[in-house]
């Protein structure tokens, strides 16, 4: 939001004038901005994110050392992008968003499933998440496009 001031000018033509202030502008991209733990057996990666950017979108807008995750784009056809969330979190997603029916029976393949599964390209960030959210990615992976 742009807030804008009317002031009269103290000269001849005495015209109002629009200041406009854009603290509020940079306000709300902060407040639109997040930051994704990413923590693996090998550390941690943190990635910037948006608004609406799902987990998979900060992996690789960041260009964070994630091998192999998100193989498939997101596009429902594997199961690399697979996180742990927080019990909350898991909560608040799944009220929101809960996983469809395709995205279940590829998380059925993943291995270290737990509770609190997701795949990454299917959560995304809004404004109820915590600045800092933080993910567990585990140690190995299962591309099920490969499997027979």
């Amino acid at each position: 939001m742009l807030r804008l001031t009317l002031t009269t000018l103290t000269r001849a033509s005495a015209l109002p004038r629009i200041a406009a202030t854009s603290f509020s502008t940079s306000q709300r991209l902060q407040n639109e901005q997040r930051q994704v733990k990413f923590v693996t057996t090998n550390g941690v990666h943190i990635g910037k994110a948006n608004l609406g950017d799902s987990l998979l979108d900060v992996v690789v807008n960041n260009d964070l050392p994630l091998d192999g995750f998100g193989a498939c784009e997101g596009t429902l056809a594997c199961c690399t992008c697979h996180v742990v969330l927080s019990p909350d979190h898991f909560a608040r997603v799944d009220k929101v968003n809960p996983a469809c029916e395709e995205e279940m029976d590829l998380l059925d393949l993943a291995p270290a499933l737990s509770d609190e599964s997701r795949l990454g390209c299917q959560i995304k960030l809004d404004k109820s998440d915590p600045f800092v959210l933080e993910v567990t990615v585990p140690e190995v992976t299962r591309d099920a496009r490969t499997l027979d």
